[in-house]
């Protein structure tokens, strides 16, 4: 293995490259991990895509929901390419390694597109809650103007804390150890390397992440409280149904998203065994993305369809091409 450091003097080390530990599958199991991997990206990858072309194309779609949507689905792509390839390298790579831009650049990404998902999980809330409990005042409420707005403050949500912490973190001196015990370069694992004291960056990291989940979590919370003591004020149970069935697919998705990332995320020194946290963060960079837009399509008719009329629409045009009548 080809070294990882460079001296300088006075016997100080830099880092010019980290080990991604990663899985430690070997054989068979190996290539059975690798090639369920590469189905689930490419199913992210599809997934994601007809939501955000059937949400760009389809002018019934033209709406605050599937706006938000079309932007929670173009996250989850970016936030998967950041991880998913380097992991699969990884997988089936004799040396392991990541280069200590390319580490924090990755990073980076994570930091940024998390967040932003945390945001615009928060304004589909909003969005939800104001067409349920006020319809009258819906267009209003989520005009054109708000719903730009909401998205572009969700993408930039993240930069600053992205970009401050990065660059903080990997100014730091690091250790000769340069083994990531992970399949990516996360905040934890990376820390784990640094030399310095690293209390305070400890504290400030975690009262920005409190700030990131807790924020949308309340307002998701307070979001839903309205929403179902709307609901509760319909006299039939099958408006109430109605009404809830606008709201399962975000629920699921909230749910899936928060359950991984606050295990982790929120707990940064648990007692889970480096392995587990290693599947914990699989579910949401990998299994939740994969989801997302099966929960949406199935859960949603609109959705379905949307797609049953771009599909016509393609396969009406082919037919069209062959017979059209020569002059």
């Amino acid at each position: 293995m080809g070294p990882v450091e460079e001296m300088k003097p006075g016997n100080q080390t830099v880092t010019t490259h980290f080990l991604l530990l990663g899985f430690a599958f070997h054989g068979k199991m190996q290539l059975l991990f690798f090639s369920l991997i590469s189905i689930m990206c490419l199913a992210i990858l599809i997934g994601n895509s007809l939501i955000v072309v059937i949400t760009t194309i389809d002018p019934v779609l033209h709406t605050p929901m599937y706006y938000l949507l079309k932007n929670l689905a173009l996250t989850e792509i970016c936030y998967s390419l950041s991880i998913v390839p380097k992991m699969l390298a990884i997988l089936v790579a004799e040396r392991k390694m990541i280069s200590f831009t390319a580490c924090a650049l990755q990073l980076n990404c994570i930091i940024l597109f998390v967040t932003c998902e945390c945001f615009l999980l928060g304004a589909m809330a909003y969005d939800r809650q104001a067409a349920i409990c006020h319809p009258l005042h819906y267009a209003t409420m989520m005009n054109r103007d708000r719903c730009f707005k909401m998205a572009i403050g969700s993408w930039l949500s993240g930069v600053p804390v992205a970009l401050g912490f990065t660059s903080w973190l990997f100014t730091l001196p690091f250790c000769w150890r340069n083994t990531v015990d992970h399949f990516f370069c996360d905040v934890s694992p990376v820390l784990k390397l640094v030399c310095a004291d690293t209390a305070l960056f400890e504290l400030l990291i975690f009262i920005a992440i409190v700030i990131i989940v807790m924020v949308p979590f309340s307002l998701i919370a307070v979001s839903y409280l309205r929403i179902i003591h709307a609901v509760l004020q319909i006299p039939s149970a099958v408006g109430q149904r109605r009404a809830f069935s606008t709201c399962a697919a975000h629920l699921v998705v909230v749910t899936l998203f928060y359950s991984t990332t606050g295990i982790i995320h929120l707990r940064p020194k648990s007692s889970l065994s480096s392995n587990v946290k290693k599947m914990v963060s699989l579910s949401y960079t990998v299994v939740t993305p994969m989801l997302n837009p099966i929960i949406y399509s199935l859960r949603n008719q609109e959705v379905k369809q949307s797609l049953r009329r771009c599909v016509d629409k393609c396969l009406l045009r082919k037919p069209m091409a062959v017979f059209s009548p020569s002059r």
